[in-house]
């Protein structure tokens, strides 16, 4: 399985040169990868089943009990087909439809990406690699969102998803981990295991809370369900993958996953079927207002992920049924019609459906493979969409949730006559361009999509048997056998079905006036979702802004000021609140033998941190500022430790000829012009610094010494690190990130001052300037350095 996810990001780094290489055959041969992927998890599925489980782990961090874990069941590989099934049409299909785009390989590079990335949020059962795939599908998904990033509407679109759904991985992060930590293990299978603990905790709606917030950015719940029509600014072909078929359900596929875990409480019915129906009713009645035809498919969408998460919600048995063939049905026919939008945009270049009309004469074998997708969306027989339709009235049980599901399904077959019966039906208008059958490469994709759900429609049985029984059963957490048909007698699912049809006919005959009525009944509501959004980030924007004015002035004086007021108040307060239990230090009398080499040194570094008090130029108090600290390095050397004071002397001799080199380039007053108040202020803060760092080391020299870590280091040194040196090993391998950390502060510090130094000589030097005249120029002081 690992393999397979790697395969994906391996191809993905050659797709710019195969898109160069091959053509318009492009999309043909990078589509060879997710077939043969697909082929790779066809292979499981008799074994899988059968209720077998199919493990692979491998070693990552084993000290934080953190591996690369897989596990394929019944959930992972009907995902797992979908992913590499549906993601190969998609290749193919944005082959072609990017054929004439120079940037072609670059998108199909991230779409491959992004497909290796959902295979591994869906297949990964430890929470560390399951959580690092989640925020790649978004990281993926707002690249390809953002794919014209020439138009600010992509950009923006891009930068939304980015923020609600990353935000939403990061809190989810957050109840993964504390889930994690309660239980004692980090594997999701764990997590399922230890169900009842997790319902029995204290923090049991932390949890969910936690779990939920992830899930509903991901999947577009209401009120984060406004991301996904923004993000219908992407290619279509981003629109019929991500946004209908994958990513957005992966949401749900997390509630799915974690239903033994949190499922089956009351909390959990309550807020899933409340935020299910609202988001199913908002996305219906939303998807009807539109004219775009991937507006109108994005709400319905949204519609359905929200009927998804109902279902999940009332949790019998009956209504995760129906929730697992919803979903499949779902990316069937959902991916197919934002195909056809897509064609039918590629070739009379508009979407809407108040100028199309009349495509039937010209473009027939697109107009019967929409009508076959559609009638799966508005739930007819022979198809998958009609018994997944019966099964989710059926688990209804004829309540307050049925009503809802039957006005969403309503509106949703009004939405998918819009957007097959009305672009095809009537006279051909006058289009931006004339319109013609579609390329083999753009409509094999929606053809063999509407196919599968004709076929798994038709023969129910043995769809059920290798993924609907399987795909439920990880599910509930226990084997199930499912008994599709299409045909269960009069009985009341039927009925509904029925009253489902009659509503969305009406619906579409009279949808000017619904869409009016909609229209000025928003209007009224004031905010939407999206306008609250663009108001937090624009409070966000101003917010941050003026912490930036407070604490990012401009000036250098006020930086260091502010970093040692932060430092004084660390060391005192501390020591204020709790107070410090001081002694006299217990020095041993043979050591009180005079040092004249430690007193003379000592004398030296006093004198030196004297001197820059005391003097009036700043390049004399670089210098002495040397000397204090060449003074501590000797003090290093005569106490046995050579390495440390090599250090010590590197680090004095960088300072002040980095420090001259800076204080000679730029223009600075040559002496110190601070008036009293200041030299108070900073004075003291300069004194409080030294009290609390003079407390705080005489308090630890009091303290027991702790040999623990000094040992460890020497014990390890070689033995670990093949190393004599202790110093070094320490500083290379120990802490060798923390070094290199260092090491990138001093080099950006380095950068930092030479673009100073040039942007001064810019500024500095005009056109006709001399090199002399420049130099001269940058030695005349200036006040604004002060």
């Amino acid at each position: 399985m690992l393999s397979a996810i790697i395969s994906c990001f391996v191809v993905a780094g050659i797709a710019p040169l195969v898109s160069r290489a091959a053509g318009r055959a492009a999309g043909w041969f990078l589509a060879l990868l997710p077939v043969a992927l697909l082929i790779y998890f066809m292979g499981f599925i008799p074994e899988i089943a059968g209720g077998n489980v199919i493990t692979e782990s491998l070693a990552w961090l084993p000290q934080l009990d953190i591996a690369l874990s897989f596990r394929l069941d019944g959930l992972s590989l009907v995902f797992a087909l979908l992913i590499t099934g549906i993601g190969a049409l998609i290749v193919i299909y944005a082959g072609a439809y990017l054929e004439e785009n120079p940037r072609r390989g670059g998108f199909l590079c991230v779409l491959l990406m992004f497909m290796g990335s959902m295979l591994g949020l869906v297949l990964a059962d430890n929470i560390a690699p399951f959580f690092i795939f989640w925020e790649l599908t978004s990281i993926t998904s707002f690249l390809l969102i953002g794919f014209d990033h020439a138009r600010a509407a992509s950009r923006r679109a891009a930068v939304q998803a980015l923020i609600v759904t990353g935000g939403g991985g990061l809190i989810l992060m957050a109840g993964l981990i504390a889930m994690g930590l309660t239980t004692g293990g980090w594997e999701l299978s764990h997590l399922n295991a230890q169900g009842e603990l997790l319902k029995g905790h204290p923090l049991y709606a932390t949890f969910l809370i936690l779990v939920l917030f992830g899930a509903f950015t991901k999947s577009a719940q209401v009120p984060f369900h406004f991301w996904l029509p923004n993000a219908m600014e992407a290619p279509t072909p981003v629109s019929a993958y991500l946004h209908s078929a994958t990513m957005v359900k992966a949401g749900v596929y997390l509630l799915m996953r974690l239903t033994p875990a949190l499922g089956g409480t009351e909390l959990w019915t309550t807020l899933l079927v409340a935020f299910g129906a609202v988001t199913l009713l908002v996305g219906a009645v939303l998807s009807i207002r539109q004219t775009d035809l991937k507006l109108i498919l994005a709400y319905t969408t949204v519609a359905s992920l929200g009927l998804l998460v109902m279902l999940l919600g009332l949790g019998m048995e009956s209504a995760i049924e129906a929730a697992a063939l919803y979903l499949v049905a779902h990316a069937l026919f959902k991916g197919a019609l934002f195909m056809i939008a897509g064609i039918i945009d590629h070739e009379t270049h508009t979407r809407d459906i108040t100028i199309l009309g009349g495509l039937r004469q010209a473009m027939p074998f697109t107009f019967v493979v929409g009508i076959i997708a559609a009638l799966s969306m508005s739930g007819l027989p022979p198809l998958l969409g009609f018994i997944a339709k019966e099964t989710i009235y059926a688990a209804g049980e004829f309540g307050p949730a049925t009503i809802i599901m039957l006005l969403g399904n309503a509106l949703m077959v009004a939405a998918a006559l819009a957007v097959v019966w009305t672009p095809f039906s009537g006279t051909l208008p006058n289009v931006p361009a004339l319109p013609h059958e579609a390329s083999p490469a753009l409509i094999i994709g929606p053809a063999l999509l509407a196919l599968a759900g004709l076929f798994a429609g038709a023969f129910p049985g043995p769809f059920g048997d290798a993924f609907a029984s399987g795909m439920t059963g990880a599910i509930i957490g226990r084997p199930v056998s499912l008994e599709l048909a299409i045909w269960h007698g009069l009985n009341l699912p039927l009925l509904l079905s029925l009253i489902t049809l009659i509503l969305g006919l009406a619906a579409y005959i009279l949808l000017p006036r619904l869409r009016a009525a909609i229209t000025a009944g928003l209007s009224s509501l004031g905010w939407t979702a999206d306008q609250l959004y663009d108001v937090a980030l624009a409070g966000l924007v101003r917010l941050t802004r003026l912490v930036v004015r407070i604490i990012q002035p401009g000036r250098l004086r006020v930086y260091m000021l502010m970093t040692f007021t932060v430092l004084a108040l660390a060391l005192l307060l501390p020591i204020l609140v709790y107070g410090v239990p001081l002694a006299a230090p217990l020095v041993e009398p043979q050591k009180l033998v005079p040092n004249l080499h430690a007193i003379a040194i000592m004398i030296l570094g006093l004198s030196g941190a004297a001197a820059v008090v005391v003097v009036k130029s700043r390049l004399n108090a670089i210098i002495a500022l040397g000397v204090q600290g060449v003074a501590i390095a000797l003090l290093f050397l005569i106490y046995g430790a050579p390495d440390l004071a090599f250090t010590q002397f590197m680090v004095e001799i960088l300072s002040v000829v980095i420090l001259t080199l800076v204080m000679t380039r730029l223009r600075l007053d040559l002496r110190d012009r601070r008036g009293l108040t200041d030299r108070v202020v900073h004075g003291a803060i300069a004194l409080a610094v030294a009290v609390g760092i003079g407390v705080t080391l005489i308090s630890l020299t009091q303290q027991p010494l702790d040999l623990a870590l000094s040992t460890f280091f020497a014990e390890n040194s070689v033995p670990a690190a093949h190393g004599h040196n202790i110093v070094n090993v320490i500083l290379v391998d120990f802490r060798g990130l923390d070094t290199l950390g260092e090491i990138t502060v001093v080099l950006m510090s380095g950068l930092a001052a030479l673009a100073l130094i040039r942007m001064r000589h810019r500024r500095s030097s005009p056109a006709g300037t001399t090199a002399a005249e420049a130099t001269a120029a940058n030695e005349r002081p200036s006040s604004c350095a002060r």
